[in-house]
């Protein structure tokens, strides 16, 4: 029986196209910046969304991280979803290792920030208050899109204020695909815009950090302070060269089995399912409550993963087939 893992689509595995790719890379040793397969992609990444130049880093928490650091000074501060990845998922590194104080707030139900609020909660000219210096969002949240013009109406407030806009991009191309809008639209109004290669897209390892070239070269000296220079990484390059190449049309069909995973366990008696937020690779079902800790063993059972929570997030990926869907909504049906 074949394993349906509906963790996180962070679990997708490389195929026999991308392990060739991968075995024939032309490396060097990236620290001394001569791989090419690194450039390649740096460049290919950041051309796709709009920007001068990349820095291809380990994971989308590193990525988040060296745009912190590289946007904010010890004593600054930055204003965040208070849900957002980069607030609540990613160790505290922006306070722990830059002294960057985060201001949170509660994302509305679309993923948005009240703009109003973010507004009021920028720190007057005064020594008494950290020094309010960057605005991140997320795109998408909790697989939601974030709305058409809300990213442009937060450019026009960071713009008023003298602050710099991040974007955590980590599913972006997911948003673009529902969207129907070309990418580069959507990374526009931001200074720096962090993509992840090894969720939806594919990928075994790794994410691009994309903005201004004067911001990246600053950017590649935090990546070094962190950890994270890397030698002949041109074998990790090219699986997430392949992945923008060959992987981002295809997650339209995680999309469609995702919305019939939803629509499947909406029918079943007890589950709910919120069909509005079902808009790209995640669905969110909450469960009887008598049954929420016994559902993720009972299910394994029968070789299928989950992270428990209730509701339950069910995650999409090139891993899973309409047909495991159809397998996964029987297991529930034979469990409730």
């Amino acid at each position: 029986m074949s394993l349906i893992d509906l963790r996180s689509d962070t679990v997708t595995r490389p195929g026999p196209e991308m392990r060739r790719v991968m075995a024939e890379a032309e490396v060097g040793d990236d620290v001394f910046r001569d791989d090419p397969t690194v450039d390649r992609l740096e460049n290919l990444a950041a051309g796709m969304l709009g920007k001068e130049a990349g820095l291809f880093v380990a994971s989308g928490t590193q990525s988040n991280l060296c745009a912190l650091l590289t946007h904010c000074g010890r004593g600054d501060e930055y204003i965040v979803g208070q849900q957002a990845h980069t607030y609540i998922h990613e160790g505290g590194g922006g306070a722990a290792l830059g002294g960057i104080q985060p201001q949170p707030l509660d994302l509305e139900a679309d993923g948005t920030l009240n703009l109003q609020k973010v507004e009021s909660l920028i720190k007057p000219d005064d020594y008494h208050y950290a020094r309010t210096r960057l605005l991140c969002l997320e795109n998408t949240t909790n697989g939601r899109v974030l709305p058409g013009g809300h990213a442009e109406e937060a450019r026009a407030l960071v713009d008023r204020h003298g602050l710099s806009l991040h974007l955590d991009g980590a599913r972006l191309f997911n948003a673009a695909v529902r969207a129907d809008r070309p990418v580069t639209e959507l990374a526009a109004p931001f200074d720096s815009v962090s993509i992840c290669l090894s969720k939806g897209l594919g990928a075994p390892v790794g994410s691009v950090l994309t903005g201004s070239a004067d911001f990246i070269v600053e950017a590649r000296r935090w990546r070094k302070v962190v950890g994270g220079g890397m030698r002949q990484s041109g074998l990790l390059a090219a699986a997430g060269i392949h992945a923008l190449e060959h992987h981002v049309e295809r997650l339209v069909d995680d999309h469609a089995n995702a919305r019939r995973l939803a629509e499947g366990l909406a029918r079943e008696e007890g589950c709910e399912v919120d069909m509005e937020l079902v808009q790209t690779n995640m669905v969110y079902v909450r469960l009887p409550e008598e049954k929420r800790d016994e559902l993720p063993g009972r299910l394994k059972e029968r070789g299928i993963l989950v992270y428990p929570g209730n509701p339950m997030r069910l995650v999409t990926h090139l891993d899973v087939s309409p047909a495991d869907i159809e397998r996964v909504v029987e297991a529930f049906t034979g469990i409730l």
